[in-house]
């Protein structure tokens, strides 16, 4: 990938730089670079681009908050394989990161069901953070089978009493979207914890 392009859009990022946001971060979350750069903007620098493997490949290599939230903007999902999906899942460090991953990407996979059940299964807490926001976005696309659900409450029914606020805020998110899926899903999630509802 052309490294003129890369310093082209972090030279693009440095001028949209919000240092109010990016000082923030810099005390919340664990950046090693950040420019505080806002998600519309973000998008906007993104709409700029076609969907391309190498581009995005080459934004997640940098390390840097806005160039890896433009890198799941941009990476094709059907150039996404498996063996990379696991490499970026795995280094990913912050909250806001997963949740965008999830979203822009992870979500959009064909294999994204398989996927978010093998992250959440993980021992690694981020791991089953990144999982949790996947499968959030895969039961709003539609039903899932009752051995997938009852694979699922097992897992929420552990971890929404997680000590990480982290982990424990994810399952009780996933909980909810399952729960509003049905009458049925109401009634098994207000058995794991009917507190939340």
């Amino acid at each position: 990938m052309n490294k003129e392009l890369i310093n082209d859009i972090k030279k693009e990022l440095h001028a949209c730089m919000n240092g109010v946001a990016s000082a923030a971060m810099r005390q919340t979350e664990d950046y090693r670079v950040n420019f505080g750069v806002e998600l519309p903007r973000l998008q906007m620098i993104a709409s700029e681009f076609h969907p391309n493997r190498e581009l995005a490949q080459a934004l997640w290599n940098e390390s840097v908050r806005e160039c890896r939230i433009l890198a799941t903007l941009l990476m094709p999902s059907y150039e996404f394989d498996e063996e990379l999906c696991e490499i970026w899942a795995s280094e990913i460090k912050t909250v806001e990161m997963a949740q965008i991953f999830a979203l822009n990407l992870a979500s959009r996979l064909p294999y994204a069901s398989r996927k978010a059940f093998r992250w959440i299964a993980d021992e690694a807490q981020m791991l089953q953070i990144v999982g949790y926001f996947t499968m959030c976005h895969v039961l709003r696309l539609g039903e899932m089978s009752e051995r997938s659900a009852e694979e699922l409450l097992d897992h929420l029914e552990c971890d929404i009493q997680s000590t990480d606020t982290n982990l424990r805020k994810a399952a009780v998110r996933t909980l909810q979207i399952f729960a509003n899926q049905s009458d049925i899903n109401m009634e098994k999630a207000k058995k794991i914890a009917d507190y939340l509802f």
